[in-house]
C-alpha cells in the first residue's frame, strides 16, 4: 500500500467500521421481526438486504466487485458451494451474489453468540454451527445439515481450508466435511468458486483496512457427486486454486 493510501486508510477505516457496526445493530431487530412475522422466507429476505448493505459499506473503502458466473446453476437443485477463504467478507460476498440459491453456511460454534445480526442469522437462518474440536458434535451436525439442504433444495457453503489464508495462497483442503456432505446430499451439484483479493482488506489486521481493492467472485465448472470422493476432491481443489491470483 502506498504512503498516501496508507494515510487515507485510517480515517476511511473509522468511517467504514461505524457504518458496518451500525448495519449489524440495525438488522438484529429486523431479523427478529422477519422470523416472527414471516418465518424463514421473510427472514431470508431481510438477510439478503443486510448482506447487500454490508457490501455497500465496503464501497466507503473504495472497494469494487466483480461476479463471474459462466455456468448456469439450477435453482431447484441443492448445491454444495466450495470456496477458498480469505476474510470474513467472503461470507456477504457469497451470500449476496448467490442469494437465489439460498446459501447456508457451516460455521464454528463460537460465532453463534455475541455478534449482532451475524450470530442471530447463524442460529435461525438454517446454518449449522460445529465444534471443530468435538467430532461427536460436528459429524452428526454436518450429516443433519447435508440432509437438510438436500430436502429443501438449499445450498451448503463450505470453506474446506478451515482457516483464512492471510496472503491469498490457498491452503490444503480438509476432506472430512465435504465427504459428509457428499454422503448426505448425494444428488447435490458441487459448485467450486474462487474468491480473489479479499485477504487484502485485512492484510494489516482489522485496522487499518485495505482500500481501493477489487474483489472477484468466480464460479468454476460444476461437478456431479460420484463414487470416488478422492478424485472429486482433487478436481474441486484444482478448479478453485487454478483461478486464485495473489
Amino acid at each position: 500500500m502506498g504512503a498516501i493510501k496508507k494515510i487515507l486508510s485510517y480515517p476511511l477505516s473509522v468511517v467504514f467500521y461505524l457504518f458496518f457496526g451500525l448495519t449489524l445493530v440495525v438488522f438484529q431487530p429486523l431479523q427478529w421481526l422477519g422470523v416472527k412475522l414471516g418465518g424463514a422466507k421473510l427472514h431470508r429476505g431481510v438477510v439478503n438486504i443486510m448482506n447487500l448493505c454490508l457490501l455497500r459499506c465496503l464501497h466507503l473503502l473504495g472497494v469494487t466487485f466483480s461476479f463471474k458466473k459462466p455456468y448456469k446453476l439450477p435453482k431447484k437443485q441443492s448445491l454444495i458451494i466450495v470456496s477458498n477463504h480469505q476474510s470474513m467478507f467472503d461470507i456477504p460476498l457469497i451470500s449476496w451474489f448467490l442469494r437465489k440459491h439460498k446459501p447456508k453456511f457451516i460455521s464454528k460454534i463460537e460465532l453463534g453468540k455475541g455478534i449482532p445480526s451475524i450470530s442471530f442469522n447463524l442460529k435461525y437462518g438454517g446454518n449449522v454451527l460445529i465444534d471443530r474440536k468435538n467430532p461427536k458434535q460436528s459429524i452428526p451436525a454436518l450429516s443433519k445439515f447435508g440432509k437438510f439442504i438436500s430436502d429443501n433444495s438449499f445450498s451448503a457453503v463450505i470453506f474446506p481450508e478451515g482457516t483464512r489464508s492471510r496472503n491469498g495462497e490457498p491452503k490444503e483442503f480438509a476432506p472430512t466435511g465435504l465427504k459428509i456432505l457428499f454422503k448426505n446430499a448425494p444428488n447435490a451439484l458441487v459448485v467450486p468458486i474462487t474468491i480473489n483479493n479479499s485477504w487484502k482488506l485485512v492484510r494489516f489486521g482489522n485496522f487499518p483496512m485495505g482500500i481501493g481493492i477489487h474483489l472477484t467472485l468466480e464460479v468454476q465448472e460444476p461437478l456431479l457427486i460420484d463414487k470416488e470422493p478422492e478424485i472429486l476432491l482433487k478436481k474441486i481443489q484444482e478448479r478453485i486454486t487454478l483461478a486464485i491470483r495473489t
